[in-house]
C-alpha cells in the first residue's frame, strides 16, 4: 500500500503509488510507529521542496521521528501547494527564488523567514486550501502558475492550460475552462510575482516544456 505523502496542488496530501520529481516537508506530521499521518496537516511554517537525490543519502520514508517526507509531481505542483525552494539542498534554487520574490514583489532583499510568512497568510484559509482570484487572463499567466477550476487543477504552460494528474500533464481543448465556473489562483500571489519576476520552476516532462 502506498503511503499517504503525495501532495496535490490544492496542498491535499493523498496515498498514490506514483512519486514524483520532487520531495518537501512541512516539519513532523507523521507517526512513525503505524507511517500514518497525525491529523494536523502542518508543523513549521516553512513548507520546503527538496530533491529526491542528494549526496547519496538514504531515508527510510516516515519512519524516524524526524521530517515527514511529501513528494510532489513536480516544482509547480509544489509551489501551487505554498511551498519553497529548501536552502539545505537547493540553495543556488533558494537563492534564485529569493532574489526573484523580492524583485516580484517590490523588495531589494527578504529572509527565508519574511517569505515564509508570507507565503503562511497565502496558502492557508484555516485549515483549507485558500483560494484566490485570477490577476489577469489565464493566457498572460506566467508558466509554472497554476489555477483551479471545477476541482481540476491545471498548468499554465506558454499561455496554454495543461490538466494536472498524479502522472503528468495532459492537453485540454482551449475552450474547456470557458465552460467551467470562473478558475481561481492556486498559487500563492507573492510566489505567482516570483514567477513574473522570472523565476523558471522545474516542470514535469509532460509539460512540453524542456
Amino acid at each position: 500500500m502506498p503511503l499517504q505523502n503525495r501532495v496535490t496542488p490544492f496542498g491535499d496530501i493523498l496515498a498514490v503509488a506514483a512519486r514524483g520529481l520532487f520531495t518537501g516537508n512541512r516539519g513532523i506530521i507523521h507517526d512513525p510507529a503505524t507511517r500514518t499521518l497525525l491529523s494536523r496537516r502542518w508543523s513549521n511554517p516553512a513548507w520546503l521542496i527538496c530533491v529526491c537525490d542528494f549526496r547519496g543519502r538514504r531515508r527510510a520514508v516516515m519512519a524516524t521521528r524526524s521530517w515527514t517526507e511529501l513528494f510532489f509531481l513536480d516544482e509547480a505542483t509544489a509551489l501551487a501547494a505554498g511551498h519553497r525552494p529548501c536552502y539545505f539542498c537547493r540553495r543556488d534554487d533558494a537563492s534564485r527564488f529569493a532574489a526573484a520574490w523580492a524583485q516580484g514583489n517590490g523588495l531589494a532583499r527578504v529572509s527565508a523567514k519574511e517569505i515564509d510568512a508570507v507565503l503562511h497568510r497565502e496558502r492557508l484559509d484555516g485549515k483549507a486550501k485558500r483560494l484566490h482570484p485570477l490577476p489577469c487572463a489565464i493566457s498572460a499567466l506566467p508558466d509554472g502558475a497554476m489555477v483551479a477550476a471545477d476541482d481540476e487543477c491545471y498548468l499554465i504552460a506558454q499561455g496554454t492550460p495543461l490538466r494536472w494528474s498524479f502522472d503528468g500533464y495532459y492537453p485540454i481543448d482551449r475552450s474547456t475552462l470557458n465552460r467551467q465556473p470562473t478558475p481561481v489562483l492556486l498559487t500563492p500571489p507573492s510566489t505567482l510575482r516570483t514567477l513574473r519576476a522570472g523565476y523558471q520552476p522545474a516542470l514535469h516532462p509532460s509539460a512540453g516544456t524542456t
